[in-house]
C-alpha cells in the first residue's frame, strides 16, 4: 500500500510540475472550459478530432496539482484513441476515483491513470481530479458551458 501511495505522489507532483501537453492549440476543432470554484482550478481544453478520433489534445489553465496532474496525465492518455473509447474511459476514471469497483480489465486499461484511485480517500479532491474529464465530455458535446464540479 504504501508503493502504491508513493508511485501516487511521485506521478502527480511529476505531471504538476512539469504538465505534458501544456499549451493553447490552434486550429482546433473542439475546445471547453472546466471550473472547480471549491479549490479554484480552471483550465481550458483544445481537442483536434478527426474521423472519430482525438488527433491532438492539450490544455491550459491554473490549478492545484492533481487538477493539474490529472489533466496532463488525461491529454497523454487519450491522444490517438477514438470517441467511442474516451466516452468509456470517462465512465471508467470517474468510477475510479468515485470508488466504485472496477473489473481487472478496465484498471489495466486506465494505465497511469489508475494511480487517482488514491484519490477516493479525499472526498474534496474527487472534484479536482474529475475536472478535465467533465470539461472534455463538453467539449465532445460542443456545449458552450463551463463545466464546474459542484
Amino acid at each position: 500500500m504504501s508503493e502504491l501511495r508513493e508511485l501516487y505522489q511521485e506521478v502527480i507532483l511529476d505531471h504538476n510540475k512539469n504538465p505534458r501537453n501544456f499549451r493553447e492549440m490552434t486550429p482546433h476543432s473542439h475546445h471547453a472550459t472546466g471550473h472547480n470554484p471549491l479549490c479554484g482550478d480552471k483550465l481550458e481544453l483544445y481537442l483536434k478530432i478527426e474521423n472519430g478520433m482525438i488527433e491532438d489534445i492539450s490544455f491550459i489553465g491554473s490549478g492545484c496539482a492533481i487538477s493539474t496532474s490529472s489533466a496532463s496525465l488525461m491529454t497523454q492518455f487519450l491522444k490517438g484513441k477514438s470517441i467511442k473509447d474516451t466516452r468509456k474511459y470517462f465512465e471508467c476514471f470517474h468510477d475510479l476515483v468515485t470508488g466504485k469497483p472496477l473489473s481487472d480489465n478496465d484498471l489495466e486499461d486506465l494505465g497511469k491513470l489508475a494511480v487517482f484511485g488514491g484519490v477516493q480517500e479525499f472526498p474534496a479532491r474527487v472534484k479536482c481530479a474529475i475536472l478535465s474529464w467533465h470539461t472534455l465530455i463538453n467539449a465532445l458535446e460542443t456545449t458552450n458551458e463551463t463545466a464546474k464540479t459542484e
